[in-house]
């Protein structure tokens, strides 16, 4: 990325600090993104179009129903933002910046510039939706056409504004520890853990993932409450939403969480191999268990779903699809775990699969 020799260098650092950050998020959802293009192409181009109508319904509601509306949009609007910020400063580079002798004004416009960054692929989207409406032009739109594309413009510079804070908020310093208590000496005993390998597990795999900037604890939340709300709204047949968009979701939430999952884990034990290979203990146990962790959300899912299944309809639990749909879901989960030496590529391709079968299998669980 090329910027003018006329910006200050701390503005150009700024702007090259987020490209890079940027790209790194598209690298890392790049497989995660196939994914989604090829599984929901259509369903994402009709949300593209959606982005402009909050915009255009706000104008003809009474105002407190247009303002909640406006701000759920600006909220949402800048959710990307709030997601991103450790990687656009990340905590070594934010105490680094927080050093320099800068005035108050140059920061300011640093901070706006970054968020313009963030934002101009959204206002982009925003402007080919707000097309799509105008070249539609539906008989209620005609009348608020103009206050709605105001409407439209104004939540986003209220969100590149709410962007600029959580920017800013970054470089903020630290609020000051609390005072420690003075420690009391005592005599060290070292104790053996009876459960070594789970102990291991939880100091090297599971407390890393929820600690300083790593996201995967709360990205691996997310995924398993979106499966298992999903699950829980196809098996209890949920009205005005189609039974097969419901199963196409929590199919692929059950499969992808356990993709994202695998996918942690392996980088987690390339960055420990090397102290672990010379650990005097053999670490192949601790390995499985790392991987065989990865399983447990998604079986979890498929447990309550069964359960649940059995107390709403339990002769639904005993069709022949119900227990298709529970042994290639159990397949497709031990072959995205079992199967680590597969390239990127193939690794998508198993990921692919494994939805469309699932989501063919349990399509037909209520014909």
């Amino acid at each position: 990325m090329r910027l003018p020799h006329s910006l200050s260098p701390y503005l150009v650092l700024r702007l090259r600090l987020a490209h890079h950050a940027l790209l790194q998020f598209a690298a890392s959802l790049a497989s995660s993104m196939e994914i989604l293009v090829f599984l929901a192409g259509p369903v994402l181009l009709g949300l593209l179009s959606v982005i402009a109508l909050p915009g255009f319904l706000a104008v003809s509601l009474p105002w407190p129903a247009a303002l909640g509306v406006v701000g759920a949009q600006v909220l949402l609007t800048c959710l990307p933002a709030w997601l991103l910020r450790k990687r656009l400063l990340p905590a070594n580079t934010a105490a680094w910046l927080r050093q320099l002798p800068l005035p108050t004004r140059v920061r300011w416009q640093a901070d706006v510039a970054v968020a313009g960054v963030l934002m101009l692929p959204l206002g982009l989207a925003y402007a080919v939706s707000t097309s799509i409406w105008l070249l539609q032009s539906p008989p209620w739109l005609r009348p608020v056409v103009v206050p709605g594309m105001a409407a439209t413009i104004a939540a986003w510079l209220l969100a590149w504004l709410l962007t600029t804070l959580i920017v800013a908020q970054r470089l903020r310093a630290p609020r000051p520890a609390h005072r420690a208590r003075p420690t009391t000496m005592t005599a060290y005993v070292p104790q053996r853990p009876h459960w070594r390998s789970v102990f291991l597990w939880r100091q090297l795999f599971w407390l890393p993932f929820w600690r300083n900037d790593n996201m995967i604890g709360i990205q691996q939340s997310v995924l398993l409450a979106t499966a298992g709300a999903s699950m829980l709204a196809w098996l209890l047949r949920v009205p005005l939403v189609p039974a097969p968009l419901l199963g196409l979701l929590a199919s692929a939430s059950l499969v992808i969480v356990t993709d994202r999952g695998d996918k942690a884990v392996r980088e987690q034990i390339a960055v420990l191999r090397p102290s672990l290979n010379a650990w005097p203990l053999a670490n192949t146990a601790l390995m499985r268990l790392a991987c065989g962790a990865s399983l447990l959300p998604p079986f979890a899912v498929l447990l309550a779903g069964a359960i649940l299944l059995y107390a709403i309809d339990p002769a639904a639990l005993q069709q022949r699809v119900t227990k298709v749909y529970a042994l290639t879901a159990s397949a497709a989960l031990l072959a995205i775990i079992g199967l680590p030496r597969l390239t990127a590529r193939g690794r998508v391709v198993l990921v692919v699969l494994s939805i469309l079968a699932l989501s063919a299998i349990g399509s037909e669980l209520w014909n």
